[in-house]
């Protein structure tokens, strides 16, 4: 049975500037996510910081263009907002140059904050937001309020250590991560030989309280693990503009679907092809609707009918 409220998330952590050679574009992780669930009809609040300088009020400004409250992001004195060196390699990945320290590593605890999370269906969390103590501490503070808890595993070097992401994972009810972290994870967890990704899941459900765990696969499509059952589900065929910001928009996608009570093959389906619909662009964050991305879907499953574009 659907829910007869609109179900509400809570994304905790980095909202930046991506810069990329020519052109800036609004991103981290956690914004990615708040977006596309708002595109999807998810009310969102977002818990970040930035900084009183003009890059600030530009994301700011766009998140209230877009629909999104920004009324739990705080305002740096001391902080500048983030922007981060993007460059995209000749196959269409990502390499990232993040500085620190900047505005999102000093989140400060609010009571506002503890309500919005208590309140709210589930928060979203990543690792790269916890490299600092401040905002570390208070997405520790915050964790203990939440009724679902969903890390979204984001590993880059030199900003995680392997005891924050064991404590991260600790308090977890979903993970979702790529097959090169997963790995990474299990070789801090286990000195024993993993000889598949089965058994590397099963040993994240053993050491943990996790009750799911999403692999993105890139080409290859996404893999969900609950406690019982494991559901492989491909991804869809486009013409790769870049991959920033498409796990957000597959992880936005899925928890869409998930916390509607939609099933699990619909959720898949949805998740992916929301993966797809934004690798096909430029940025983490394009401008759609959601009958954009809805007739994306259409004309993907349905090339037949030989819809315009």
């Amino acid at each position: 049975m659907k829910r007869d409220y609109t179900p509400n998330v809570v994304c905790f952590g980095e909202i930046l500037w991506d810069v990329l050679p020519d052109v800036r574009k609004p991103g981290g992780a956690p914004m990615n996510v708040a977006y596309h669930l708002n595109k999807l009809g998810i009310a969102v609040d977002l818990l970040s910081s930035v900084g009183h300088d003009q890059a600030g009020d530009d994301l700011i400004s766009f998140l209230k263009s877009g629909g999104l409250s920004a009324e739990l992001v705080q305002r740096s004195s001391d902080y500048n907002t983030s922007e981060v060196l993007a460059r995209i390699t000749e196959d269409h990945e990502v390499t990232y140059d993040i500085v620190k320290p900047v505005a999102w590593d000093q989140i400060t605890y609010t009571t506002e904050m503890k309500q919005a999370v208590s309140q709210a269906d589930a928060i979203v969390f990543g690792s790269l937001s916890a490299r600092e103590p401040v905002t570390r501490d208070t997405l520790y503070s915050l964790i203990e309020s939440a009724r679902y808890r969903v890390f979204d595993v984001n590993l880059r070097a030199p900003h995680y250590s392997d005891d924050v992401i064991i404590n991260l994972l600790q308090r977890a009810d979903m993970v979702k991560l790529n097959l090169s972290e997963l790995l990474l994870i299990i070789r801090w967890l286990s000195p024993a030989i993993i000889k598949n990704e089965m058994q590397a899941v099963e040993l994240l459900f053993s050491w943990f309280q996790i009750q799911e765990v999403l692999i993105t696969k890139g080409r290859k499509g996404a893999t969900y693990y609950s406690r019982e059952i494991r559901y492989d589900y491909p991804t869809y065929a486009i013409e790769v503009a870049d991959t920033i910001g498409s796990g957000d928009a597959f992880l936005a996608a899925f928890l869409a679907m998930k916390l509607n009570n939609e099933p699990l093959e619909v959720t898949l389906d949805y998740a992916a092809a929301m993966g797809a619909f934004i690798t096909s662009q430029s940025g983490a964050c394009p401008d759609y609707s959601r009958f954009d991305f809805e007739r994306f879907i259409w004309k993907k499953k349905y090339p037949q009918y030989g819809l315009a574009s």
